[in-house]
């Protein structure tokens, strides 16, 4: 039996992967993260899978319902929404499953600021504007961050920022990144992205968060600061250069020398 964290995707049913949902399709067991999980999903667990909403069980019900399955030897899916690799509490249960003696295995998943970036059509990193992504948060009551980790801090970077779980404090997070990113520095909020009530608004630090509170923005949604957002004029990639040296193609012969 085996535990298997399925990443969900961000919202739309159809970005899960393949193996999510084969996965998904063969376990007896199914735990998913409430309304953060697609309900469609849940059409791809067997017939008389044991389907449980997690939203309003705690870390010690839903270890119970790990360990039942174990003892039933029953695999079990986790769904979370997004990728389990971050804001997804699984290193939580996996801590726990460690203890209890459970294996489990983990499944990637399409992560909320890639929906985004895509709901933008933007490349979050672009040759010579910008070449590094911060994940992060910001600190609330019940969850503070660790030293050297607030927006004051990460900010000096001028790397391209992507906030989570931070839309209800807009007005925070504008704040703490002006005096580094300036008002001008392009801005854009990305809510549900890939459902069909997707919201994308675009603008600058100077007036991001009076759209996202005249919109009522304040869940699911992902912010993201900086000016790869908006770039365009920048040198091409060495990827794709023609100056670039590149392997012998024996399909592709190469051309006269230049």
């Amino acid at each position: 039996m085996t535990v298997y964290f399925i990443g969900a995707g961000p919202g739309a049913a159809d970005l899960i992967t393949v193996r999510g949902a084969r996965t998904l399709a063969r376990c007896q067991v199914c735990l998913y993260a409430g309304s953060l999980v697609p309900r469609e999903l849940l059409a791809e667990c067997p017939p008389d899978a044991r389907l449980v909403d997690t939203a309003r069980l705690d870390l010690d019900q839903i270890t119970a319902e790990f360990v039942a399955a174990h003892e039933a030897g029953h695999d079990v899916a986790r769904l979370h929404s997004g990728d389990p690799s971050v804001f997804s509490a699984v290193a939580e249960q996996m801590r726990r499953l460690d203890a209890a003696g459970v294996p489990y295995d983990v499944v990637p998943g399409v992560p909320a600021f890639a929906a985004a970036a895509a709901a933008l059509k933007r490349e979050l990193t672009v040759p010579t504007v910008g070449q590094t992504v911060i994940l992060t948060r910001i600190a609330q009551q019940a969850t503070p961050m660790p030293d050297g980790e607030d927006l004051a801090t990460l900010g000096r970077s001028g790397a391209l920022l992507v906030l989570h779980l931070a839309a209800r404090y807009v007005d925070r997070v504008v704040g703490e990144l002006l005096p580094h990113y300036g008002a001008d520095c392009p801005a854009a909020v990305v809510a549900m992205a890939s459902r069909p009530d997707e919201l994308v608004l675009r603008g600058t630090l100077d007036d991001i968060a009076t759209q996202v509170k005249a919109a009522g923005v304040v869940r699911t949604a992902v912010i993201i600061v900086g000016r790869t957002l908006s770039a365009d004029q920048f040198r091409d990639s060495h990827l794709y250069s023609p100056n670039r040296q590149r392997p012998h193609d024996p399909c592709h012969p190469p051309g006269p020398a230049a």
